[in-house]
């Protein structure tokens, strides 16, 4: 299975990024997905889940009301929109793929996901 996120970059405070993760798997609509952060020095921190049919969403309370998560299954391709950009959101952002079909109450925990991207750089200047 390979993961693959793109779409980060450079942007200024109060900017928008689209992320999309591409997942090279066949099972990709039976499995929960998730976006990671890890910004130098630190430990990579949950951002948000998506269950196998896009009905169920999560957030960390850092990003609710800016990001959204979405996900296509007839393409294989998981979204991360983020708009209202601040500076503390500079990070790797990391996709990674779920051992289950919902996101459980640990979805933020690095130990739900078997399978992780390489991750793609988002910086925010202010």
């Amino acid at each position: 299975v390979q993961v693959v996120e793109s779409g980060g970059g450079l942007v200024q405070a109060g900017g928008s990024l689209r992320l999309s993760c591409t997942v090279s798997e066949l099972t990709f609509d039976h499995a929960a997905m998730g976006w990671f952060r890890q910004a130098p020095g630190k430990e990579r921190e949950g951002v948000s889940c998506i269950s196998w049919s896009g009905g169920s969403k999560y957030y960390d309370d850092s990003v609710k009301g800016r990001f959204t998560i979405s996900r296509d299954n007839t393409k294989k391709i998981l979204y991360l929109q983020m708009n209202s950009l601040k500076s503390e959101d500079t990070a790797m952002y990391i996709c990674a793929r779920a051992m289950y079909s919902f996101c459980s109450g640990s979805w933020s925990g690095i130990n739900d996901y078997n399978y992780w991207g390489q991750g793609t750089q988002v910086t925010v200047s202010s």
